[in-house]
């Protein structure tokens, strides 16, 4: 179902991202630069969550349910993007090929993130959804991507780096910088999908165990994983001196705590089956995507 999903829906995703930035960017190096990036792979796990949403509401995936999913993937893209940079983390390689400041030069990969989460904002704006639906959606990713959420997660992390911080430090510091995107994808959702108060905020509570179990699949996969299976460098984490659940708590420690949150994201999902109309079949193969097979 999900493979499924993936694999005839996710193009129209992308469909919609292509078509936003090719003919709202006036710019052509600047196109190309956003471009490079959008078209550079992925997972495309966010969108794909999103989808998964809604389809698991048994609701219908239309443009404006696309469209909203592509915007949240410009701006997890940007932030890739000023990520990689000399600044930040200074990576040279993202998704199996030069970060976009290699191939662009600094300046120019500065102003296709700029550009990427901008146009997010346009991109939901401009869909057939109501008013107020679009208000909130556009309300939330602004939370999710902004000073509340994602950057200052970000700000967090580079704060962390050298540092040895408490456990619960570093799980806020996961619920900005990775979680608070993925929790809005669930929640965003919810929200196309007409759900109730009360499903929202199990969505939400679900987002946040799965935003954890992410970022812990992927410090660990920063020391058990491969170039090649990530598309990035390994062993970045160690370098930068990064805190890291498996520098705090150990591999095995990290791996038990994976499983943790994975369990309890698998409560919600059970609350969900019980308050909606929800098939959580699809749901429960989103979660094997976040378990470690190593």
């Amino acid at each position: 179902m999900l493979q499924q999903l993936s694999a005839e829906e996710l193009p129209k995703v992308e469909k919609e991202i292509v078509d936003f930035i090719t003919t709202s960017t006036a710019h052509e190096e600047l196109k190309k630069s956003m471009l490079y990036s959008v078209k550079a792979g992925g997972k495309r796990i966010r969108p794909l969550i999103v989808l998964a949403t809604v389809q698991a509401f048994q609701k219908e995936l239309t443009v404006p349910v696309y469209q909203t999913a592509g915007a949240l993937e410009m701006i997890h893209t940007y932030s890739l993007i000023h990520d990689d940079l000399p600044a930040m983390d200074n990576d040279d390689l993202r998704r199996g090929k030069p970060t976009n400041h290699k191939v662009f030069g600094e300046a120019l990969a500065i102003l296709a993130g700029d550009g990427l989460l901008t146009g997010a904002f346009q991109l939901v704006s401009e869909t057939t959804l109501s008013p107020t639906e679009n208000v909130l959606l556009i309300q939330l990713l602004a939370k999710a991507a902004g000073s509340g959420g994602m950057v200052a997660g970000q700000a967090g992390d580079m704060a962390a780096e050298k540092q040895h911080v408490a456990l619960n430090e570093l799980k806020a510091i996961h619920r900005g910088k990775t979680g608070a995107l993925l929790t809005y994808a669930f929640v965003a959702g919810g929200i196309l999908a007409n759900q109730t108060e009360y499903v929202i905020e199990l969505l939400e509570k679900l987002g946040n165990h799965i935003g954890l179990a992410f970022q812990i699949r992927d410090d660990l996969l920063d020391v058990v994983g491969t170039t090649k299976e990530l598309g990035k460098k390994v062993g970045q984490d160690e370098k930068l001196d990064k805190s890291t659940y498996p520098a705090l708590l150990g591999l095995e420690g990290a791996k038990k705590a994976l499983t943790d949150e994975l369990k309890q994201a698998e409560i919600v999902v059970q609350q969900l089956a019980k308050a909606a109309d929800f098939q959580p079949r699809i749901f429960q193969e989103l979660l094997g995507l976040f378990a470690l097979t190593k």
